[in-house]
């Protein structure tokens, strides 16, 4: 069952994510933290960064939910493995880099929590629909 919800989950996730990057946070991140990134995009290791997310967000929080049929399982599990992952990488920057904004801490770990939530809970949705 895990390719099957890990192909449901990569587009979903892809194209929440994308539409935060690509648009609703694009100035947001250029003006915080503009003089740290990295011109072009490393993104291999964005692309490796995305699918090992998932494969965390697939075993620990979506295929749990599903074998039990608990949207809310998902949602709230989601929330918690979203919340604990973009803390982990923003709270190591704030204690290790200089002048890491406090701002993008926050929005980022908010970000974190609302993305793998949701990616959690629609995929949840069309594999109870499709697979389940």
């Amino acid at each position: 069952m895990f390719l099957k919800l890990y192909g449901i989950a990569l587009p979903v996730f892809f194209a929440i994510d994308m539409l935060w990057l690509g648009f609703l946070a694009r100035t947001f991140y250029q003006n915080q933290i503009g003089f740290l990134m990295k011109s072009p995009v490393n993104w291999l290791a964005a692309i490796i960064f995305y699918l090992l997310f998932l494969v965390g967000l697939v075993v620990f929080v979506i295929e749990p939910a599903v074998e039990k049929k608990d949207w809310l399982l998902a949602l709230g599990k989601g929330a918690l493995f979203g919340l604990i992952t973009y803390a982990t990488y923003d709270l190591t920057n704030l204690a290790t880099l200089k002048d890491w904004p406090i701002t993008v801490v926050w929005v980022d770990m908010i970000w974190g929590t609302v993305l793998a939530a949701s990616v959690s809970t629609i995929t949840f949705f069309i594999a109870i629909k499709w697979i389940a």
